[in-house]
């Protein structure tokens, strides 16, 4: 097989989310990625790859390179799943709306597929007022969905206690190393669906959080054999693992042999002595920080 994977472009299965809406469960990542970057890496993800879910943020600074690869890219949005977020600073009633409309204008579209709340703060007040503009938001139709991003189970129960519409998504650092068994089991007790940031173990820095490490999970001789078994790369075995494991994922690449071969993965199928040998790898270490632990930008 060719590093591009060859023949015609890759479509990715979807998941039905409790909003309705169906999600591809394979997307594009574009933390870290520059504006510039991101332009192309989304252009050739959706013109020539076959993605159909491009997953960015405020907080990225590459809003605006992603609505010009969508504008470029030829495919028509309709058949785009767009996911964007909220940064904590703009956290409370008010400030989400206009911060959502800051982000749909530089994105260039009148509507999001997905609207997440970036991280859950401390402030569970202000957390709450931000939700209820977010319910505000899908009803209006601006958003299809709306959800969150790493939160734990209590921040969970606390919404779904408090809130009149349940969270479609919760992204959260998810690999091998995290696997995140309680946050998934919370997450499918109340019909909420988990997607995987950092799904290939982070990258060769030390991360941001203070028991992050080094990424090793590509070099990992466990994945290295398992990838040989099947002719695939590691980074396709651990994004095989998030499919099989009924999550969503989204790996970042700027880099067009990377992004095809990222979505070359529904031709093979890992085994159950693949998934228990990955299985050993659980060892809690983190690339960001605990969500308890993380209040940057929060607001004054």
């Amino acid at each position: 097989m060719s590093e591009l994977g060859g023949g015609a472009p890759q479509k990715s299965p979807t998941v039905t989310l409790n909003s309705g809406a169906a999600i591809p469960q394979l997307g594009l990542g574009v933390w870290q990625a520059t504006d510039s970057e991101t332009e192309g890496a989304v252009a050739y993800a959706l013109g020539e790859a076959g993605y159909r879910h491009i997953d960015t943020a405020a907080a990225y600074g590459n809003e605006a390179g992603v609505g010009r690869g969508l504008a470029t890219s030829g495919v028509p949005r309709e058949d785009i799943f767009l996911t964007t977020k909220l940064w904590n600073s703009d956290q409370g009633y008010q400030r989400a709306f206009d911060a959502f409309d800051v982000s749909l204008d530089k994105l260039g579209v009148d509507y999001v597929d997905l609207y997440l709340i970036h991280w859950p703060l401390q402030d569970r007040d202000r957390l709450l007022r931000t939700w209820e503009a977010l319910e505000e938001i899908v009803a209006s139709g601006r958003a299809k969905s709306i959800g969150v991003c790493n939160f734990e189970p209590h921040h969970l129960e606390f919404l779904a206690d408090r809130g009149s519409i349940l969270p479609a998504i919760n992204q959260v650092e998810l690999h091998p190393h995290l696997p995140q068994h309680q946050i998934r089991s919370a997450a499918a007790g109340l019909g909420v669906a988990v997607q995987s940031w950092s799904p290939l173990g982070g990258t060769a820095n030390a991360g941001w959080g203070q028991d992050s490490k080094p990424n090793t999970l590509l070099t990992d001789p466990a994945i290295a054999a398992i990838a040989g078994r099947h002719g695939k790369s590691p980074a396709q075995v651990l994004i095989r693992w998030h499919l099989q494991n009924g999550l969503i994922v989204i790996p970042k690449s700027a880099h067009p042999e990377r992004i095809a071969q990222n979505i070359d993965v529904f031709d093979f199928d890992l085994t159950d002595v693949d998934l228990a040998e990955i299985g050993t790898l659980d060892d809690g270490a983190r690339v960001g920080l605990h969500p308890d632990e993380m209040n940057l930008g929060a607001p004054e």
